[in-house]
């Protein structure tokens, strides 16, 4: 069984809280500070660890992870040394990792062997940020042969009749956006965040995570009071920009940060 799936049954089905998942920019600050920050979150206790594969044009992503993409690329990440990032992390951990990708890297690399070399490093599953899944039909075959689940993005944008038939292309987890705009923190969520999620939930029974925008304990909660997990990227990415201005041990910092998020998430009462 593929790792995402158990780490859903693991925590929602045994009524121990929520799904974490954690982002984390491949390569960034550079490689080997990289596979510390990966073993450092998964030790805060994330469920699931989302490693994006930097990209120098993205258009999804804010300020901060488009700094922690130039940070990466200009320590020489590329898209084969981050799946070797993964590869040593896979050695002394077994928390599942998403593959967070802008489409160009894939293609460059060639989506067979994405797929091939991804599994190999141990990766669960993909996430196409820019390429809609009813376009992906070569790709969504490529990554199934070699065991990998494709995640689907939703956005609050979505017409409910493309919601549903995203909805019955999902493997893994939907991971819903939970505001318009790119990746980044913000002061409060989303007004219409349980509307959206409750009728997405009602359309699959893929579990639903939500992302954009989560930073702080009490969004933690209100996310997971309504979906299956919840989703933390740019602000753990700021906490690696910050410690490497101030001097800090970048993974502790980042787990620090994380093991409070962490709590709240498994500690949610059904």
């Amino acid at each position: 069984m593929n790792r995402i799936d158990v780490a859903f049954q693991k925590r929602c089905g045994g009524n121990k809280g929520r799904v974490f998942v954690a982002y984390i920019t491949g390569g960034d600050p550079d490689a080997s500070r990289c596979l510390s920050i990966l073993r450092a979150v998964a030790d805060a206790g994330a469920d699931i660890i989302e490693v994006g594969i930097p990209f120098s044009d993205p258009i999804a992503d804010g300020p901060v992870i488009q700094a922690a993409f130039g940070r990466a690329l200009n320590s020489g990440a590329t898209t084969a040394s981050v799946l070797e990032i993964v590869a040593q992390f896979r050695r002394t951990h077994d928390t599942p990792v998403v593959l967070f990708t802008y489409y160009n890297p894939v293609m460059q690399f060639g989506v067979n062997h994405f797929a091939a070399q991804s599994a190999s490093a141990g990766a669960d599953g993909i996430l196409l940020l820019d390429l809609p899944p009813e376009e992906a039909k070569a790709e969504r075959e490529a990554f199934a042969h070699h065991g990998l689940k494709s995640i689907v993005l939703v956005a609050p944008t979505t017409p409910r009749e493309r919601m549903s038939r995203l909805a019955t292309l999902a493997e893994g987890f939907i991971y819903y956006v939970s505001r318009e705009g790119v990746t980044g923190e913000r002061s409060e969520l989303a007004a219409n965040l349980r509307e959206k999620v409750l009728d997405l939930r009602s359309l699959s029974s893929v579990p639903v995570v939500v992302g954009f925008g989560v930073s702080t304990p009490a969004h933690v909660r209100a996310v997971c009071d309504v979906a299956d997990g919840v989703v933390v990227g740019s602000a753990i990415v700021r906490r690696v920009e910050e410690s490497l201005n101030c001097g800090a041990e970048t993974a502790s910092v980042v787990r620090d940060f994380c093991k409070p998020l962490v709590d709240e998430a498994h500690w949610f009462a059904h």
